[in-house]
């Protein structure tokens, strides 16, 4: 408590100031108080980030912009009630630098935490672990350590890589290695995939995506213990919109939004399989060329994306018209004799009445899903039922739900799908046994076969669509 004298005084002063700020006002003095950071974004109605380009981060897909840091920055946007406006400088330490002179609100960018950067920014909550990568060629000598490098090793500059090599060349003075500072990681990982350099680096993360479509790339060796990735913010003593990030990382945290944002981005990912790969790329030349018109055309009819559905045909039949399952499923699009005659089709090995009976199929069940389901996760689910049918796909959001699970959400309901051959489980729904694992990896496979499809064709123009694919997959949850 302060003295009696101190206290009085201090109400005086206070009292006159109260004065002085009516006098000011009376006679049109503004008073003037700097918004916080906060107030600063949310007056405005932007929030500004600072990327780059690569698929881990932020990329236009063929639904538009997309890529997980994208996604989640877009996610805290949406939190805030404003929009979210995208910043691409030139290179990494360009993206510091927008951070530092406040030119951005932050950074979200893949960026792995370090000592080094920690002098130039603060970092906000950890979201996701990498580990760094040493990566080759497959037809090349395999190197067990950094000592058995036989050629030229090229990285990002300012990346954590180039950190990362400082600390190493300590302990080994003979290694060298080149820096580029116009160049991405993805278009590094190209160059090894296409034998014009030998080594580079890359997070775990950018290489697992990356690999499905550079079928020569190989891990040679892990260079770190697992690292944290976190956004950038600038330092100074405004800490408003830092501690509105990290309640917006704890809330997601414990809702699961993370963890489901992480999946849609990388659940699809986890096996790369080379030679199934290499297989599906050669029947897109083969095989697809026959029917991508007929893909694109009933696609486009029914508001879908050909490419999705060119991946579910890839993954029934691997796009044989002639197609038979031991069940008596048949065609490109494998319908059944029931299916078939329910959407009007006579003849299921007639390659454009199945591949237009399975779109109408498939948007039918879509379109039957309740609509608390919101994309991605309709479409997972629509993919799903197509293969387990509907009512065990209902059975199983019963399971999740009971489970205390999300029955909306595809990364909680791919877990329960399983469980429809225990009979714990199936004995307590309606529809009973499934085999449940098979709509799980049904779903996987479509995902990975559309994505490197979209790869494989992003320079195809598409005659039947002015827009480019239709909107069903979205860049966001």
């Amino acid at each position: 408590m302060l003295p009696k004298k101190l206290g009085s005084r201090a109400l005086a002063l206070s009292m006159v100031a109260v004065v002085i700020a009516i006098v000011l006002i009376v006679k049109g003095v503004p008073l003037i108080f700097k918004p916080t950071l906060l107030q600063q974004v949310i007056n405005s109605g932007e929030l500004v980030i600072a990327t780059r380009n690569s698929p881990t981060t932020y990329y236009e897909g063929p639904d538009g912009p997309t890529g997980f840091e994208y996604d989640l920055a877009r996610l805290f946007a949406a939190s805030l009630g404003v929009k979210l406006k995208v910043v691409v400088p030139d290179n990494i330490n360009d993206i510091f630098r927008n951070v530092e002179t406040g030119k951005v609100n932050f950074a979200a960018a893949g960026l792995t935490i370090t000592e080094t950067r920690k002098d130039r920014v603060r970092f906000g909550p950890s979201y996701q672990q990498i580990s760094e990568q040493l990566v080759y060629h497959n037809q090349n000598q395999r190197p067990a350590t950094i000592r058995d490098l036989n050629g030229m090793l090229e990285v990002m500059a300012d990346s954590s890589h180039v950190d990362r090599l400082l600390k190493l060349k300590q302990q080994y003075p003979q290694l060298n290695w080149v820096e580029h500072s116009d160049v991405e990681s993805e278009e590094l990982l190209q160059m090894v995939n296409s034998r014009v350099i030998d080594y580079t680096i890359a997070d775990s993360n950018e290489l697992a995506l990356n690999q499905r479509f550079m079928l020569e790339l190989r891990v040679a060796f892990e260079l770190s213990e697992p690292l944290q990735l976190a956004w950038a913010f600038p330092k100074g003593e405004d800490n408003s919109l830092y501690d509105k990030a990290s309640e917006f990382f704890w809330k997601i945290y414990n809702n699961d939004e993370l963890v489901h944002l992480i999946e849609q981005h990388y659940g699809h990912v986890s096996q790369f399989d080379y030679v199934g790969n290499r297989t599906y790329i050669e029947h897109i030349t083969t095989r697809l060329s026959k029917y991508q018109t007929v893909f694109q055309q009933a696609s486009t009819e029914l508001g879908l994306d050909w490419r999705l559905l060119a991946a579910m045909g890839y993954q029934e039949s691997h796009w044989d018209p002639d197609a038979v399952s031991p069940t008596g499923v048949r065609g490109i699009m494998m319908l059944t004799r029931d299916t078939a005659s329910q959407l009007g089709v006579s003849n299921r090995l007639d390659p454009h009445s199945s591949i237009y009976g399975g779109a109408r199929y498939f948007a039918q069940i879509r379109e039957r899903l309740p609509p608390e389901i919101t994309e991605p996760d309709r479409t997972w689910f629509a993919l799903a039922a197509y293969n387990v049918g509907y009512y065990h796909l209902e059975d199983a959001r019963t399971i999740a739900a009971s489970l205390n699970k999300n029955p909306n959400k595809w990364n909680d309901v791919r877990t329960t799908l399983p469980l429809l051959t225990r009979s714990k489980y199936y004995k307590a729904v309606p529809y009973g046994y499934a085999r449940g694992w098979e709509p799980v990896r049904y779903v996987e496979g479509i995902r990975r076969y559309y994505d490197l499809l979209n790869y494989q064709t992003k320079d195809m123009p598409d005659p039947y669509d002015d827009h480019g694919a239709l909107a069903i997959m979205p860049a966001v949850l």
